[in-house]
């Protein structure tokens, strides 16, 4: 099989497996995180397969989604990859970056070990801001019951991926605790100019919000 098939299936699979998922870690999130990693490689000197496995197998089975659990979506993305028989050293990286790619408390280092997963992970970190990212915010806060937002209630910095995992906070905060920061730790440049702008959508969101909630608007 060649490599345009296994992109083709394994676009297929992730499809099938998260199309109409309600958290915002659906199918289209990987669409669109699968397109802007593209975009990005084009300008780097990298295996463009590679980049495509992991961003589409990057949410095949999401630790929030499965008890904490940091090892299953590699190993579900190692048992696709095998059934296509790719080649093993594929199989290695792109196990790698799923593993490597999630945000895990604003203390926390979670850096890339390749270019290939800088970029799986730069698209996946823009996907969390802009107009895009609050509408995923809240689609997730409201998929696990969390408050909108609540004075009483402060962001925290998590200082490790226990603390991340088990944090309760409001979606409000959760801008605070993790989308805000994204900017600063874009990998490439050309992440970094985009996530400019997704930044300032996210901060006049919040400007706009707070004048709202005190009726200031």
């Amino acid at each position: 099989m060649d490599k345009v098939q296994i992109i083709q299936k394994t676009e297929e699979f992730i499809k099938s497996k998260l199309t109409g998922e309600g958290s915002g870690h659906d199918w289209w999130h990987v669409y669109r995180v699968w397109k802007m990693a593209v975009q990005i490689a084009k300008q780097e000197q990298v295996d463009i397969f590679v980049v495509e496995l992991g961003a589409l197998l990057h949410d095949i089975a999401d630790w929030k989604f499965n008890d904490g659990d940091e090892e299953i979506g590699p190993a579900l993305a190692r048992n696709w990859l095998e059934s296509l028989e790719v080649d093993e050293n594929v199989i290695i990286h792109v196990c790698r970056i799923i593993h490597d790619i999630s945000f895990k408390g604003a203390g926390v280092v979670t850096s890339m070990k390749t270019k290939e997963g800088m970029i799986v992970q730069d698209a996946d970190r823009l996907d969390a801001m802009g107009a895009i990212g609050i509408s995923r915010a809240f689609a997730y806060g409201g998929s696990k019951g969390r408050e909108m937002f609540n004075p009483a209630l402060k962001p925290e910095k998590h200082d490790s991926f226990e603390q991340y995992k088990t944090n309760r906070g409001t979606t409000i905060n959760h801008f605070y605790e993790k989308l805000l920061l994204l900017k600063d730790l874009m990998n490439t440049d050309t992440a970094k100019k985009i996530a400019e702008n997704r930044h300032a959508v996210m901060e006049k969101f919040l400007n706009d919000f707070f004048l709202e909630w005190e009726g200031n608007d």
